[in-house]
């Protein structure tokens, strides 16, 4: 009897201690063209194996009359899970808003969000390069902070540049919103590609099309110099409205019209600069490069994100770093060797040791850092 009273407690005991899967719910606008969209949708499988999952769709201003991202749509697929659209109301130990600013042209969030903790993932920077803002912040957080009951409200940057800016803001403004102490990274879980052992120079970029992505043309004509052994532009729709001002020796295809992985077998050198007054929140595109065994050149705040993994550039030394490479080919390999190494950094382990893990301080502990 006596022993059977004690299994009863050991038994007891276990139930009460056994660690509980943690509820956490993704509530994002499918329909982001772009590295949002790609981010969410490798998050999604590593956080699905990892908790108890749910996804929330919602419909803004922003992308109307837009379908599902494809990326996100596999991701969804693969998992088994079953997106919930315009639910009334979202809840779940913690709730993920992922990037605030689609709702900018909206004047209401539609789901009610209850949640233990609600995290908002700014992917897109809060303020522009001269300080100014890249969108209007109070408004979108006013309006997820107005439709949300809970203990508290995070916002995660997804790199340190990122950082600096949601600092800058909350200084500024004097917003109750807090900012947690570490990254909600995209996890850059891509195959890695060993890097040519004879690199030519073959020159190329890809974005998402938009203004905001490029530089000038005349910096574009630079940067991919009929001196190039080739120059591939992929997602240049802005360039393909006019073709006229081409340069004959580029070669350009709009977003989309090629796998990512078939543009990158063409290139050696990914010579990545945009619009001075916009920047990589956290640059999805240059880790792919980097894992596809390219060599990327950026600009130094781009760089940041990725340190050793990168050259950072000015923009007016682009001829000199490539001629640097092709004089040495063991550095060219050297280097991609190192800089995939660095990558794997932002695997979906270290998401789950980092980020996950904060996630699951919350349970137990009321004064978490989140």
């Amino acid at each position: 009897m006596f022993a059977t009273a004690n299994r009863t407690t050991d038994t007891k005991d276990r139930i009460l201690t056994a660690p509980e899967r943690l509820r956490i719910a993704i509530l994002v606008d499918p329909r982001f063209p772009g590295g949002t969209s790609s981010a969410v949708a490798y998050e999604i499988k590593a956080m699905h194996a990892r908790a108890d999952l749910t996804v929330h769709c919602i419909e803004t201003k922003m992308f109307k009359g837009r379908e599902i991202n494809p990326t996100l749509r596999r991701a969804l697929d693969e998992t088994g899970l079953e997106p919930v659209w315009n639910a009334p109301i979202v809840r779940s130990d913690v709730v993920v808003l992922h990037n605030p600013s689609c709702l900018k042209f909206d004047d209401r969030l539609r789901s009610r969000i209850h949640c233990d903790r609600l995290i908002v993932v700014t992917h897109e920077n809060v303020l522009r390069p001269d300080g100014t803002e890249g969108f209007d912040v109070a408004h979108c957080l006013r309006l997820i902070a107005d439709r949300s009951i809970c203990r508290s409200r995070r916002l995660l940057p997804v790199s340190g540049n990122n950082r600096q800016g949601v600092e800058e803001w909350l200084r500024r403004t004097g917003s109750d919103w807090v900012q947690a102490p570490f990254d909600w990274f995209n996890i850059c879980d891509f195959e890695m590609i060993a890097p040519t052992t004879t690199p030519a120079d073959r020159r190329g970029r890809l974005s998402r099309p938009g203004f905001e992505k490029f530089p000038s043309l005349d910096v574009m004509r630079r940067h991919f110099p009929e001196a190039a052994d080739c120059c591939r532009i992929l997602g240049g729709d802005s360039f393909l409205l006019d073709p006229e001002t081409l340069p004959e020796h580029w070669e350009v295809h709009p977003f989309g019209s090629m796998p990512v992985g078939q543009f990158l077998e063409g290139i050696d050198f990914f010579v990545y600069f945009t619009h001075p007054q916009w920047r990589e929140s956290f640059g999805r595109v240059i880790a792919e490069a980097i894992c596809a065994g390219k060599v990327v050149i950026t600009d130094p705040r781009t760089a940041a994100t990725f340190g050793n993994a990168v050259v950072a550039s000015d923009g007016s030394d682009v001829d000199g770093i490539i001629a640097g490479f092709l004089a040495d080919p063991p550095s060219y390999a050297r280097f991609i060797t190192h800089a995939q190494t660095l990558v794997q950094g932002f695997g979906s382990d270290r998401f789950a040791a980092t980020v996950m893990a904060g996630l699951q301080d919350l349970r137990n502990n009321a004064d978490a850092l989140l």
